[in-house]
């Protein structure tokens, strides 16, 4: 089992899109690079401490490739913008792939410079290695899931 971080705006459609792909075995939603330790929703949303809202997604490899994860990211993530997604403003809805495993940066390079071409603009996404990253509170884990109708700047109709 291997697992990679996205950010993609508000994290809770980020989740439930990963979570209807084949292959991702668990998600969770949380605070990822943090200025400081367990922050809450609260002071992510301040600014102050520079985290990203992020789901932790982790995958069969033999089921779906992390390439594959990338190409479905961008399917739902606007690249070129940065710390907006729809209309969630701010850093902590920038867009970016985390990893773990360093042998995971070559290939989203790889996979960024294949996608650049099918933008005007620059991809602004980050590529980063995971510093931390601290579970949401209880109440955004599966949040579309407990609110079939909540907000969400992705459209699963």
């Amino acid at each position: 089992m291997k697992e990679i971080y996205f950010g993609g705006g508000c994290f809770w459609g980020i989740e439930k899109y990963f979570q209807l792909i084949k292959g991702v075995k668990k998600t969770s939603v949380g605070y990822l690079n943090s200025r400081i330790r367990n922050p809450s929703y609260e002071q992510v949303c301040s600014g102050y401490t520079n985290a990203v809202e992020a789901v932790k997604v982790e995958y069969e490899e033999k089921e779906i490739s992390l390439s594959e994860l990338i190409e479905a990211l961008f399917e739902v993530i606007d690249p070129t913008i940065r710390n907006r997604q729809g209309n969630d403003i701010g850093t902590q809805y920038r867009t970016g792939i985390y990893w773990t495993d360093s042998s995971d940066e070559k290939i989203i390079n790889d996979k960024f410079l294949k996608l650049q071409k099918n933008y005007s603009k620059p991809i602004v996404t980050e590529n980063k290695k995971v510093e931390n990253y601290y579970l949401a509170e209880e109440y955004h884990q599966d949040y579309l899931k407990k609110n079939p109708n909540g907000y969400c700047h992705i459209k699963f109709d």
